[in-house]
């Protein structure tokens, strides 16, 4: 029977780093100290160059609930038109 994961020591590649035992920044055991390794990734934490300190009026967020609901509103009265036959558009 065949292995599907053989040992890579086994190979007979060559190692792609010949200096193995001179790489930068490694730790006995593999390891690597702090500040050796780059930044994973941006945080979103930072800062953004703008606050979010001043909140929208209630009153502008039911404006925009209003109009939703007169459009959703007008849309169902044609289409239930439609199907009665009160609006007869040809």
């Amino acid at each position: 029977m065949t292995e599907r994961h053989p040992d890579p020591s086994d190979s007979d590649a060559g190692h792609p780093d010949p200096e193995e035992n001179n790489i930068t920044g490694l730790e006995p055991g593999g390891g690597v100290p702090p500040g050796e390794t780059p930044p994973a990734e941006a945080s979103t934490t930072w800062d953004q160059g703008h606050t979010e300190d001043k909140t929208q009026s209630k009153g502008i967020t039911a404006v925009w609930i209003g109009v939703v609901a007169v459009i959703v509103l007008l849309v169902l009265i044609f289409i239930v038109g439609n199907i009665v036959g009160l609006i007869n558009l040809t």
